[in-house]
């Protein structure tokens, strides 16, 4: 019998410490990660995710429960470790304001006061709900929280897009890392806002860095949409694939139809970095409003949580209205190559595929 190659013996051990039938995980997308996705990649064999940045301790309590009465139970809760405080310029604030408003509805002073989520009882749900794995992006957990996860049996996987921060996350007690490329859709997981974007490194230079660099499995995310891609991605030294962008086309994505359709027409070049609709760098659509806002002359985007909060109104508009250019519709670099399948028909192709590839 031939000798397994390292690449899939790398990820035979890592679907097995997971209890996965393939090395897929659906990336934890705040917003866009609905329980009947998550549902359909687990009973194909994935890890299903859930991006809780937003969402209440009630309505995480929620989220898990849905899941895990129409699946198996596998998947991930993901946070957002919080920024320091911002700091507030209101003159700034009221520029932005008035640019909205030539977007959406008029946007009052007092947007901009909406509060943070509450980071410490948002943990606490998740302690509760017991999830086989905890992941974090923009940061590490507090040291008492990953001992209460490891108490529990939790698994933490801490996503890094440099090699420093895939190190520190090591230290720190994370069981994998996730390293995300500057491909991926959605926001850039930096640990400080202000190297999101001076630290862009592309996934095929971060992924084989981090895992000569670390001894924990190393998770792929950025830019992998098709079996290529996952291939790729294990040749380069990952245990793992995570892929967001490429399950959005999905029906179990329930997501808007002008979204969806113009992931499946964007090439990598009509895809942007952007301030523009929450204050963090995320990539997207080059819609109309994030070119407006990147154009000489526009204001200078509020720091993050406050643009998030004072864009609320016009890209609430712009869904009502399935306008594409006021909607934030994130979407990694090899958005066109999602396809329009049931999520879990397209999970098992994908790994097919890819393990041909690697045969």
């Amino acid at each position: 019998m031939p000798a397994i190659r390292p690449e899939l013996a790398r990820a035979m051990t890592f679907r097995e410490a997971h209890g996965l039938r393939a090395p897929i995980l659906l990336a934890p997308m705040a917003g866009a990660c609905p329980p009947s996705l998550s549902i359909a990649i687990g009973a194909a064999g994935g890890l299903g995710a859930c991006g809780a940045l937003l969402m209440s301790p009630q309505a995480i309590a929620k989220w898990a429960a849905d899941t895990r009465r129409g699946g198996n139970g596998a998947f991930q809760i993901n946070l957002w470790i919080p920024d320091p405080p911002p700091v507030r310029d209101t003159a700034a604030e009221s520029r932005t304001r008035a640019f909205l408003a030539a977007w959406g509805p008029e946007v009052p002073p007092e947007a901009a006061d909406a509060p943070a989520p509450d980071f410490a009882a948002q943990c606490e749900a998740i302690l509760e709900a017991g999830p086989p794995i905890v992941s974090s992006i923009m940061g590490l957990y507090p040291p008492e929280f990953v001992q209460r996860l490891k108490a529990r049996g939790i698994k933490w996987f801490a996503t890094a897009t440099t090699v420093g921060e895939a190190r520190a996350a090591e230290a720190a007690g994370a069981d994998a890392v996730v390293a995300q490329g500057m491909e991926a859709g959605g926001h850039r997981g930096a640990f400080e806002a202000g190297n999101a974007e001076a630290a862009m490194v592309g996934l095929f230079s971060l992924l084989p860095a981090v895992a000569d660099a670390v001894k924990v499995p190393v998770v792929a995310t950025g830019g992998i949409a098709d079996a290529r891609g996952i291939a790729a991605a294990l040749l380069l030294g990952a245990s793992a694939v995570q892929i967001g962008t490429g399950f959005l086309r999905c029906p179990e994505a329930n997501l808007h139809p002008a979204w969806a359709d113009a992931i499946g027409r964007t090439p990598p070049e009509q895809t942007m970095v952007t301030l523009a609709f929450s204050g963090r760098p995320g990539r997207g659509i080059a819609t109309g409003y994030a070119r407006a806002a990147a154009a000489p002359g526009a204001p200078a985007p509020a720091p993050y949580p406050i643009q998030r909060a004072l864009t609320q109104g016009m890209r609430d508009a712009g869904t009502k209205a399935g306008d594409l250019d006021r909607m934030q519709a994130w979407a990694g670099q090899s958005a066109a190559l999602a396809r329009v399948e049931p999520a879990g028909e397209l999970l098992a192709s994908l790994w097919r595929e890819a393990s041909r590839l690697l045969a």
